[in-house]
């Protein structure tokens, strides 16, 4: 790690220390040369891949977006925040499993219907009605079937 004040590249760990969360290691390090300390981070770089939108748009993957869905189609329903976690990471580690650059929105979609329909079915049906938009009666009587 190259020195902060004076650019040598020589610098020693002086202390390391994993923090709370567990996800991150910061380190106390001092310059060979100049004797000065400083602190760094060291974190996991997950390499999410970029979003393809329908329109061809591409845009970095936002996990946040992703539990704005969750939030929106499971609004006063009665599922624990821990299960909606999880559902969030089993999401989040087939992502990063499937090792791609880029992702199609749809499979994303069709990942958070997925889940929702292990957690909870009017969610599941509230999520589909707008990410499929359904246009009458029929299609939400068609889902409903499916889930039978």
């Amino acid at each position: 790690m190259k020195c902060p004040f004076c650019s040598v590249a020589d610098t020693q760990v002086i202390d390391s220390r994993v923090n709370e969360a567990g996800d991150s290691i910061r380190r106390r390090r001092k310059c060979i040369k100049c004797e000065k300390r400083f602190t760094t981070y060291e974190n996991a770089d997950l390499g999410l891949p970029a979003v393809v939108k329908q329109d061809g748009k591409r845009e970095d993957f936002n996990q946040e977006k992703l539990k704005q869905s969750f939030s929106r189609a499971l609004h006063k329903r009665p599922v624990p925040a821990e299960f909606v976690d999880q559902a969030i990471s089993n999401i989040m580690q087939k992502v990063l499993a499937s090792g791609e650059k880029e992702i199609v929105s749809r499979s994303l979609g069709e990942s958070v219907m997925a889940e929702l329909k292990k957690l909870d079915k009017v969610a599941y049906i509230r999520f589909a009605s707008v990410y499929r938009s359904f246009s009458d009666v029929e299609d939400f009587n068609n889902v409903i079937k499916d889930l039978d």
